[in-house]
C-alpha cells in the first residue's frame, strides 16, 4: 500500500509540528514521519521539563507543554503520523516524490519538508574511564527528563553552554548541593542566564568550579560518590556527588539524508532562505538542519521557516490556484483539506 498526501514532513519536533499548521492553513494535507515513538523531537525526548524563555507570548514555557500546544494547533488539519520509523529512501516519482521508511512503508507526496532537527542525535560523552558503569545506574545522565528526580541530590553539572547553564539555574532550586564545572570563566549562553548563574553563585546556591575539567569518577558498584576534576596546573580535587550531568552538546548524524543528493554544508542542508528550498526542487528544509548565511538556530526562527516553506510549496501542490496572502485573523482556521 502506498499512502498519498500533499506534503510529507520528515520530523515531528516543534518546527515540524508548526509546519503542519502552516500547510493546513493553505489547504495542504500532511503525513509526518519521525524515528521517535512520539511527537516532540528533542523537546520531548531530551528535556521535556526544561523551561524555554524565547517563545513569543510565553515568558516561560516547559518544552513538553510547548509540544502539547503545537500538537493542539495542528490537530484540526488531521495530520497522519508515522512514528518509530525513519525515511530510508527519497526519490522522484510520478511528478512528486516517493518516500520509503525503515518499516518499508511508502508515502507518495507532491512536496517534502525536512524538519529533522539535528538528524540522528546522541550525547557527546566525556572520555572518562569506567563511565559506562555509571550510565546504567543513573550516576551519569545526559538529559533531564524529570526535575524532581534531583531533589536533595548532590549534582555536578559540566559544560559551558545554554543547556549547562539553564539546568544549573533550574536544579539549584532542588539539589542539596550543585557544582558547575567549566574550563573557563566565560559561558556560551544568553547574557541574562550568565547573570542569573553568577547571582546564584554569589548567594551560595551554586558552587562554581572554574577553571577545571572532568578528570575521573569515583564510586562502587555503579553508585557514584564523587567526581574528580583537574585545574589548568594539573591539580586534582574531588567533588562529592550523587549525579554527574555532562552537557557537551549532541553528536549529529544525518543518516540516510546524506544520500539523497541534496547540497550539504557541514552536516546541514543548504537552502535558499527566501523559500527554504534545497538544491532539489520540491524538497524544503527547515529548523536546525537547514543552513543559510547568518542562520539563527532558534525555535522561533524555525517557525518562520516553516511558514516560508509551506508558502513556497503551495505553488507545487496547487499549481493552478493563485495564493492570496491573508492573515489568520482575517480568514480563521479552515477545515482540514
Amino acid at each position: 500500500m502506498i499512502h498519498s498526501t500533499d506534503i510529507a514532513i520528515i520530523g515531528a519536533g516543534p518546527v515540524g509540528l508548526f509546519a503542519i499548521f502552516e500547510a493546513g492553513m493553505l489547504k495542504m494535507r500532511c503525513h509526518v514521519i519521525d524515528a521517535l515513538d512520539m511527537a516532540g523531537g528533542q523537546c520531548s525526548a531530551l528535556y521535556p521539563e526544561k523551561p524555554i524563555y524565547d517563545i513569543p507570548g510565553y515568558p516561560q514555557i516547559e518544552a513538553q507543554e510547548l509540544i502539547a500546544k503545537l500538537d493542539e494547533q495542528a490537530s484540526p488539519f488531521a495530520p497522519v503520523y508515522h512514528f518509530g520509523q525513519r525515511v530510508e529512501k527519497l526519490e522522484r516519482h510520478e511528478g512528486g516524490f516517493l518516500l520509503t521508511t525503515s518499516k518499508n512503508m511508502k508515502i507518495q507526496a507532491k512536496a517534502v519538508i525536512i524538519a529533522a532537527g539535528c538528524g540522528a542525535f546522541g550525547p557527546n560523552r566525556p572520555p572518562l574511564p569506567g563511565i559506562e558503569a555509571y550510565e546504567t545506574t543513573g550516576g551519569v545522565q545526559y538529559y533531564v527528563t524529570r526535575r524532581e528526580a534531583f531533589r536533595g541530590k548532590k549534582v555536578v553539572i559540566a559544560g559551558g553552554g545554554d543547556s549547562a547553564v539553564d539546568w544549573a539555574i533550574s536544579l539549584s532550586e532542588l539539589a542539596s548541593k550543585l557544582y558547575v564545572v567549566h574550563r573557563r570563566d566565560k559561558f556560551r549562553c544568553a547574557p541574562e542566564s550568565a547573570s542569573k548563574l553568577k547571582e546564584l553563585a554569589n548567594s551560595g546556591k551554586i558552587e562554581m568550579v572554574v577553571p577545571f575539567q572532568l578528570e575521573g569518577l569515583e564510586g562502587t558498584g555503579g553508585k557514584l560518590s564523587g567526581v574528580a576534576v583537574k585545574d589548568l596546573d594539573g591539580h586534582v580535587k574531588t567533588l562529592e556527588a550523587d549525579v554527574l550531568l555532562p552537557f557537551f552538546g549532541l553528536a549529529m548524524e544525518l543518516g540516510p539524508i546524506a544520500q539523497w543528493g541534496l547540497q550539504l554544508d557541514h552536516n546541514h542542508i543548504a537552502v535558499t532562505q527566501s523559500s527554504m528550498e534545497t538544491s532539489e526542487k520540491g524538497i524544503f528544509a527547515i529548523g536546525d538542519i537547514a543552513h543559510y548565511p547568518a542562520k539563527l538556530k532558534l525555535i522561533l526562527t524555525g517557525f518562520a521557516e516553516a511558514a516560508q516553506a509551506c508558502h513556497a510549496a503551495h505553488a507545487i501542490v496547487h499549481p493552478d490556484t493563485a495564493l492570496h496572502f491573508e492573515y489568520s485573523t482575517s480568514k480563521g482556521v479552515p477545515a482540514a483539506a
